[in-house]
């Protein structure tokens, strides 16, 4: 989708009801929802993290949403596809102010540079025990990106019209540091499959996207 029609009709999103716990479900593994049942989120005291979902356009100006494959690491979320992001640190004034942060830390997209345009719903994801507050981002004149080696492995710049795509939704078949041979919903997106909390924010973006495009 051409950027500039994509940015006129994204706007509209800004008055929009956030979606919330339903969007995120149909995109939750089941052992999540399990373990929501049976646990109280606050009780467990969760740590606190901002994430950026980057809409741009590139070369060809069409519009991508900037995913990062992570690091392989000693940890619950070594070498999954995710956000630009990361956990709060005691200089950040608020969770917009983390997502911003970590996002030109990661990427090398300044601040000043991200139009912010909606605060989601929150996610908990009980394996790493984190609240993650994601925010929507258009970064309207792109410069390349700088990864920052020590975190980001790569990134995976996602066509709109491929995240939009419902073909694009599969299930699979995983097993992780924490889990073994679980099925789980997820997008297929340039040949990575994209999963758990990450795709629970990619269903709420795509069910607000849904409405004005």
């Amino acid at each position: 989708m051409d950027f500039k029609e994509f940015y006129q009709q994204v706007l509209k999103i800004k008055n929009l009801p956030l979606p919330g716990e339903d969007s995120h479900q149909k995109m939750s593994p089941a052992m999540r929802l399990q373990w929501l049942k049976s646990n109280e989120i606050k009780r467990m005291n969760p740590k606190k993290a901002g994430v950026m979902a980057l809409f741009y356009p590139d070369l060809e100006l069409e519009t991508r949403l900037l995913l990062i494959l992570r690091k392989t690491y000693n940890g619950v979320h070594s070498n999954q596809i995710g956000f630009p992001g990361g956990k709060v640190e005691p200089q950040d004034v608020g969770l917009l102010d983390t997502a911003l942060r970590e996002t030109h830390e990661e990427v090398g997209v300044s601040p000043d540079s991200v139009e912010v345009l909606k605060e989601l719903s929150e996610v908990y994801i009980p394996p790493s025990n984190f609240m993650v507050k994601p925010f929507i981002g258009i970064y309207n004149n792109p410069e390349p990106f700088l990864i920052q080696e020590s975190e980001v492995e790569a990134l995976v710049e996602v066509y709109l019209r491929d995240f939009m795509d419902n073909s694009n939704l599969i299930e699979e078949n995983l097993t992780t540091s924490y889990a073994q041979n679980i099925n789980v919903p997820a997008y297929k997106l340039n040949d990575y499959v994209v999963w758990g909390a990450t795709a629970m924010m990619m269903s709420e973006i795509k069910e607000l996207l849904e409405q004005v495009l």
